[in-house]
């Protein structure tokens, strides 16, 4: 089959296809089909397909065939914070926040201002932070279980700048790097820039498949692995103590740098200890204060072997030189007054009503979360396709997102993923009921 041909027929897909006259959802020929139909070999009829797959037009599902894409979503609906539209309910993005926040923040900046080193704050800090900063970091990790010194810590940006700085200091292009294949799509955003092989760690409602690493990790040069133990987003799950066991003994065996992504982990009440906690000497632990205070708040925390913090120091200094010194001096001194820990008590109790609304309105559906926490997984029928859900919702005035941005492998199970934390708690109500209502139309 000559080349012109070859494109004349992904043109023609195409132009139907944004032309509506192949409508979204419709499954389209068989490869062999198509082969069959216009006179191709089976391998240019995968050809064809494959193409308008890297178009973003269609999308193939193992098992189900090829379908047409809703191409009028946004692209990778769920990874970038959507634009505010008037009337719009947001699930799709969290920024939780609780009533009278702002007004800590006007305290916090009076006692500021009438505090006797208000000047060293308009000068540079230490790459890693002031050393009685991060005294007050290690001070709040180890409520969390964590037992590190205030050498051990450094400070940054928010959790996503934690995670930058920790890839970028202790990976290198082309490395090989496990995740679960749902994960945070902030992670998947960092491999992608940074060049890293993202491979895929089987999962269930409860953790990661671990025989499954440490399959992977003897067939493949694996260097690193990403993991989100306490309130895994998107699935909620909390690993219990055998599986962090497990886990470090499979970094041990394999010789692996744990990367322990602890941003909602403040929302689970009593989990195991960190993994940080228990393999000390080869794990990296991120969290910050965007969701447990706020995300204008951009300080976060990295607590590192001794061995490693040279190397994620000097990354500081090349991506922001050091945090700003009036946010960390706010942040600093809410973790020493215990208005963190106030405030990520309140977070809970809210989560916990807004999971009890979920209870309450979701009945009938399968759903997969935590209790205390502020998303939820809503896995799909096998007849439902996500993409027409979403724009079902979209036309609804609800936003959510697909499976897609948290996918890792290849195969993109139909699923929504609703975020429970950035509205109130009547418009919340008003968006889960449409949320129930056009899922329920596909049962």
């Amino acid at each position: 089959m000559s080349r012109s041909r070859y494109k004349s027929l992904v043109d023609s897909f195409a132009a139907d296809i944004r032309a509506g006259r192949l409508l979204p959802g419709t499954r389209l020929p068989t490869h062999r089909q198509l082969a069959a139909s216009e006179g191709l070999a089976l391998v240019t009829a995968s050809r064809v397909y494959s193409e308008l797959e890297a178009m973003g037009l269609v999308s193939g599902e193992t098992g189900r065939g090829t379908f047409v894409r809703e191409t009028s979503l946004p692209h990778g609906l769920g990874v970038h914070q959507p634009s505010v539209v008037a009337g719009m309910i947001d699930l799709n993005f969290n920024y939780p926040a609780l009533p009278g926040q702002a007004e800590l923040l006007r305290t916090a900046l009076r006692q500021l201002a009438l505090s006797g080193d208000l000047e060293a704050h308009l000068r540079y800090q230490p790459h890693a932070g002031r050393l009685q900063d991060r005294a007050s970091v290690a001070r709040h990790l180890h409520t969390r279980g964590l037992h590190v010194e205030a050498e051990q810590v450094l400070i940054v940006s928010g959790a996503q700048h934690g995670l930058a700085v920790s890839m970028m200091a202790l990976l290198q292009p082309g490395d090989v790097i496990a995740a679960d294949a749902l994960t945070y799509p902030g992670f998947k955003v960092l491999a992608e820039t940074l060049h890293l092989e993202v491979v895929a760690i089987p999962v269930s409602d409860s953790g990661p498949d671990l025989a499954a690493l440490d399959k992977l990790c003897r067939s493949r040069s694996v260097r690193a692995v990403y993991s989100m133990p306490t309130l895994h987003n998107p699935l909620g799950w909390v690993m219990a103590l055998e599986q962090r066991e497990q886990l470090v003994a499979i970094a041990r065996q394999h010789d692996l740098l744990i990367i322990e992504d602890a941003a909602y982990a403040f929302l689970a009440e009593a989990p195991p200890p960190p993994l940080a906690e228990l393999a000390s000497e080869r794990t990296v632990y991120v969290c910050g204060l965007s969701k447990s205070i706020a995300t204008g708040l951009r300080v976060g925390f990295v607590a590192a072997p001794l061995a490693k913090v040279a190397a994620l120091e000097r990354t500081i200094r090349a991506t922001t030189w050091n945090t700003p010194g009036v946010m960390t001096a706010i942040a600093t001194g809410w973790l020493d007054d215990g208005t963190v820990h106030l405030l990520e008590a309140q977070k809970r109790t809210d989560a916990q009503a807004r999971q009890a609304l979920v209870d309450e309105l979701l009945g009938g559906l399968h759903i997969i979360r935590h209790p205390s926490s502020y998303f939820v997984w809503l896995p799909l029928s096998e007849e439902a396709r996500a993409d027409q859900i979403v724009m079902a919702l979209l036309q609804e005035q609800v936003s959510v997102s697909t499976a897609e941005p948290f996918a890792t492998s290849v195969h993109v199970p139909h699923a929504i993923r609703l975020a429970l934390g950035s509205v109130d708690m009547v418009t919340l109500r008003q968006g889960l009921l449409k949320v129930k209502r056009v899922v329920g139309a596909w049962l």
